[in-house]
């Protein structure tokens, strides 16, 4: 079988962990041995973290496979993938790497298994350079079950940069195929709503400011709805470490999520982190898309496996979307146009429709 191992080079386009994401779960999906190359080989600590070795260890289990090259540090691995199964699998990334990012590379290949999934993932809940679980929970959720599954996610314990130590279980059951999406009516935004939180010894004037500075960020451009932002002290029993941080959602008329976040580092004052999120919010219902620039490229797998031609209103299309297009359509049969959209109302802003011919990819386990 070597000669017919797919060679994916990981240094290009976002040349991140993201590559090995969306590679690898299609590998497993699609049965293609693969090997990656260059793996994050322009970032400051090259080769696998932590955090990629652990999902690359979770995929070897979902699906029997083989897995050489997988240490720290290594920028070449070697994956041969069996078939996917179902039943209990545990991922941990024994650092503050992302739980969400774990449940990406996960997600695809558990819909495909045999039997009904629940993964164990261990790591960082409320981490940097990924979504937080509450962005999964609150943004990513409803909108991926649109493809026609569901899934349930529990928080066990929430973690934090440097330590980690949060857990989140996840069930989910098999599906047949997925359902084409048509996310391109943006419609109104109808609320607004979000939580801060401090956890550990963390003062709880924190999360009320985070709250209090985010409101009236949004207030500004804002004037005529409610914003509920909730202040929480996170249980002590339901959380490790100190963190604090802040997710806000806005929600529109046809169902459509956006989302700002930010979490607090140390010397960054409280009002700076609510304010982040809120611009971040703003500058997501600026651009007329139907989906916010996090969850553009989250969508792009699903849309590659989906029985049928889905389509995205998004605002500028991001490098981590750009990248995760290419290597769908290196691994899969998938095509993707990318066009300026044409309705009058984007006219002047930078919106833009992605569409998908999916390969209608089907589960032969059911």
């Amino acid at each position: 079988m070597a000669g017919h191992r797919v060679e994916i080079d990981g240094g290009i386009m976002e040349g991140g962990g993201q590559i090995l994401r969306v590679s690898t779960a299609l590998s497993c999906l699609l049965g293609l041995p693969l090997r990656v190359q260059k793996i994050r080989a322009g970032r400051s600590t090259p080769g696998l973290r932590p955090q990629h070795l652990s999902g690359l260890e979770m995929i070897r289990d979902l699906c029997d496979g083989q897995l050489e090259g997988a240490e720290i540090g290594s920028t070449e691995i070697i994956f041969t993938p069996e078939k996917i199964k179902g039943g209990t699998h545990t991922a941990d990334t024994k650092t503050a790497g992302s739980v969400c990012l774990l449940l990406q590379v996960s997600m695809p290949c558990v819909l495909f298994a045999a039997s009904p999934s629940e993964l164990h993932l261990k790591g960082g809940t409320n981490a940097e350079m990924a979504p937080q679980i509450d962005y999964t929970l609150m943004v990513f959720k409803p909108i991926v079950e649109k493809f026609g599954f569901k899934f349930d996610c529990d928080v066990k314990m929430r973690g934090y940069y440097p330590k980690g130590g949060g857990e989140v279980i996840v069930r989910m059951s098999p599906v047949k195929q997925l359902n084409p999406i048509n996310l391109t009516d943006r419609g109104t935004v109808t609320k607004i709503y979000g939580r801060t939180f401090v956890a550990g010894v963390l003062p709880f004037k924190i999360a009320k400011d985070m709250a209090a500075a985010a409101v009236r960020c949004i207030r500004k451009e804002i004037r005529d709805l409610y914003v509920n932002i909730q202040p929480v002290q996170e249980p002590k029993e339901q959380a490790f470490g100190n963190g604090n941080g802040i997710i806000i959602v806005a929600e529109t008329s046809t169902g459509c999520l956006f989302a700002g976040s930010s979490l607090g580092k140390r010397g960054t004052s409280a009002d700076k982190v609510g304010i982040e999120a809120a611009e971040m919010l703003l500058g997501n219902l600026r651009h007329g898309g139907a989906v916010d620039e996090y969850l553009q490229d989250q969508l792009i797998i699903f849309m590659a496996l989906a029985s049928g031609v889905s389509r995205v209103k998004t605002g500028p299309i991001t490098l981590h979307t750009q990248t995760a297009i290419h290597f769908a359509e290196q691994l899969t049969k998938a095509r993707f146009t990318v066009k300026k959209s044409e309705d009058e109302d984007d006219s002047s802003k930078e919106t833009y429709i992605i569409e998908c011919q999916g390969i209608g990819m089907t589960n032969l386990h059911l």
